[in-house]
């Protein structure tokens, strides 16, 4: 059996850097990916993909990708229920990173937040474009 995604898209906001009791990072964030065709109006449609990362890959994340970011999301799609107070069945979906790649040049998508994006250690991502470090953390799962 087969559970992969790879994405392309631009964060919608900053990513969400909590810890868990135990001390697990987790991070959440929101990729704007375009979608390959256009509708009937000529339009292309955006389709908003929760992602969600942990350990070492989520403080990454946390503390390098920023809103209007450029990245890469290697994962697989994780589907969860539950009963509501009302009784009723929901369903959410959201997408377990196992690497994220940055795609941005250092300072593109800079929204103004006020960290020092000069310090982000940087490579490139295999087109010549400088970004920070790849992710290769192993994930829980």
């Amino acid at each position: 059996m087969l559970n992969r995604v790879v994405l392309i898209g631009r964060l919608t906001k900053d990513p969400e850097l909590r810890y868990t009791q135990s001390g697990v990072a987790i991070s959440q964030f929101t990729l704007a990916v375009d979608r390959g065709f256009k509708n009937a109006q000529g339009n292309r449609e955006t389709d908003f993909i929760p992602i969600k990362a942990f350990k070492g890959l989520a403080e990454n994340c946390g503390n390098y990708l920023t809103k209007g970011k450029l990245a890469a999301v290697d994962g697989r799609i994780q589907v969860n229920s539950w009963t509501d107070q009302q009784g009723q069945k929901r369903w959410s979906t959201e997408v377990v990173a196992e690497d994220v790649r940055f795609l941005s040049p250092k300072d593109a998508g800079n929204t103004g937040n006020t960290g020092d994006s000069q310090l982000q250690p940087t490579g490139t991502n295999g087109f010549g474009h400088e970004v920070p470090f790849s992710l290769d953390d192993d994930i829980p799962f």
